[in-house]
């Protein structure tokens, strides 16, 4: 297994996840280390599966439907 440092980070970043440790009972480290995990890059063989799927998802629509840019959908939503 590897070992990364890494310096400089902000002081309310560690506080946040030092919280968000105590919140899930795990230490700081290994609460980084799943935030590491879950945060993965899509690379190799997982990326160019998930953009096939992508892609066969967006076939599954015609080309004729006009579809509302997400962009459109965000700003309407007044939620916090």
């Amino acid at each position: 297994m590897g070992q990364v440092l890494i310096r400089n980070l902000d002081d309310s970043l560690i506080a946040a996840y030092r919280e968000l440790a105590a919140r899930n009972q795990r230490s700081l480290e290994a609460e980084l280390r799943e935030a590491l995990a879950r945060g993965r890059p899509m690379t190799g063989e997982r990326l160019h599966a998930t953009l096939a799927r992508l892609e066969a998802i967006r076939a599954m629509t015609p080309k004729y439907v006009r579809q509302t840019p997400a962009e459109d959908l965000l700003q309407g939503d007044d939620r916090p």
